[in-house]
């Protein structure tokens, strides 16, 4: 398939915005996994509603970071034969591609996983907070 130049800077744009959306998931989990420790240190109330708000602004971007990891790859795996291997393969950079490749599925797997642990420490900080004050946070 041949790709004309308007199309080649889309995949490619599409392609960048893919691998920072994997960036954007994992360096989420970090931040809101320091910011559990943090919590934990302070033992209060308050730093404990400051990390589930916080959790929950983390949360959306965590899951716009998915939906375009999800939505991004399929314009990039329809064109990856085309248009990211062909020109790997051209210069010899197939082993960087593989191990890129290799690092952002771990990153992925990584975020999820991540988010699913900080989603269960939520639940239970919240429903802790419940039982303290009554309200929710």
């Amino acid at each position: 398939m041949e790709i004309s130049p308007g199309l080649g800077v889309a995949i490619m744009m599409n392609n960048y915005f893919h691998d920072v959306a994997t960036a954007l998931m994992v360096a989420s989990a970090f931040c809101i996994f320091a910011l559990a420790k943090t919590c934990d240190e302070f033992d209060d109330p308050v730093a404990a509603r400051f990390y589930l708000k916080t959790y929950r602004q983390m949360g959306r971007i965590f899951r716009f970071a998915l939906y375009w990891i999800v939505i991004g790859g399929i314009p990039r795996t329809i064109f990856y034969t085309s248009f990211e291997w062909a020109n790997a393969a051209g210069k010899g950079q197939v082993p960087a591609l593989v191990v890129k490749h290799v690092l952002m599925v771990v990153m992925v797997v990584f975020g999820i996983t991540a988010w699913r642990r900080l989603k269960a420490r939520a639940v239970r900080l919240e429903d802790s907070l419940v039982r303290e004050s009554g309200e929710r946070v």
